[in-house]
């Protein structure tokens, strides 16, 4: 008989605290999401929601190399963070995020393309990649609350999330072309059709124009607009509404998003048959019943 089966016989409670440290030895160490402190955004956690704001408004928060790189390492830590349950991502001071600074991340581009430094070009590709990456595995529903300018890799990190709940003055453009480049960045020309038809994302990346908000809802892009003065609200409160529901079906369901989309319908229908049977384990389903039974409203655990 295994240990914890042995501690399970005796003690339930010891064998809960042992099947804790078994976890706990092939987890690595990671960020404490309810400490964290970082260097290149805003993070705030309420109960089980996660706010990230980006907050460089002077420059309507761009990105730099190092916001990239944190936000890929927090998005991946939250693969292992059982106490945040839903993300919202925002901006701070009127606007969402202005893509990649000038300055501090296409002047050293460019640097690297005069001194024909392709190996650097394509690590730097790369590594904003796996920030979408990052923010497609991890297990928690992001909704993105956008205001204001919402362009480049400010659209993608939009894009990238599950929900968006926009403004009517917002601006979304994918304005790679306008500095000569392809619309293919960071899984683009992948997600964007998926999310408002090829038609239309052919448009928005061969042109780099920018739709506002009212053709983002229209087109599928935005889930809800909102007031400007309510938008984060808005977020927060649907991002509480996620984290209040049956977590674990939710990750569940996010993952079969992402997964199903190389998958032919027969493979689909199997792989959702698997997760449908292992959410139909969890405690949530019984609570589900038995709030039913009892004419009252499920309180969901995650479990």
């Amino acid at each position: 008989m295994s240990k914890i089966a042995e501690a399970a016989r005796v003690n339930p409670e010891a064998a809960q605290a042992l099947a804790s440290e078994t976890a706990r030895r092939f987890h690595p160490p990671r960020i404490d999401f309810a400490n964290f402190k970082p260097q290149h955004f805003l993070w705030r956690l309420d109960g089980k929601v996660a706010t990230v704001t980006l907050n460089r408004p002077e420059r309507k928060n761009p990105l730099t190399l190092e916001s990239y790189a944190e936000l890929r390492d927090a998005f991946r830590d939250l693969v292992y963070a059982d106490g945040v349950k839903s993300v919202v991502i925002s901006g701070a001071g009127g606007n969402f995020c202005s893509g990649g600074d000038v300055h501090e991340i296409i002047g050293p581009l460019v640097e690297m393309q005069r001194n024909g430094d392709m190996s650097g070009l394509l690590a730097f590709t790369r590594m904003t990649g796996d920030l979408v990456k990052a923010m497609r595995a991890c297990p928690q529903p992001i909704v993105a609350a956008i205001d204001g300018i919402c362009a480049g890799a400010g659209a993608i990190l939009a894009m990238g999330s599950d929900l968006r709940c926009g403004t009517a003055r917002s601006k979304v453009a994918f304005l790679f072309v306008r500095v000569g480049l392809a619309g293919a960045d960071m899984g683009a020309c992948n997600m964007l059709p998926r999310i408002v038809g090829a038609g239309r994302a052919a448009e928005l990346l061969y042109t780099g124009r920018a739709m506002d908000g009212a053709e983002a809802e229209r087109w599928g892009f935005y889930n809800k607009l909102c007031e400007p003065d309510t938008v984060l609200s808005e977020a927060q409160a649907l991002a509480k509404s996620l984290a209040d529901g049956p977590t674990f079906a939710h990750a569940m369901t996010k993952r079969c998003i992402h997964q199903e989309w190389n998958m032919g319908i027969d493979e689909a229908i199997e792989a959702e048959a698997q997760a449908q049977a292992i959410c139909m384990q969890t405690k949530d389903y019984e609570r589900a019943y038995e709030a039913f039974v009892n004419k009252s409203r499920p309180v969901f655990e995650g479990n």
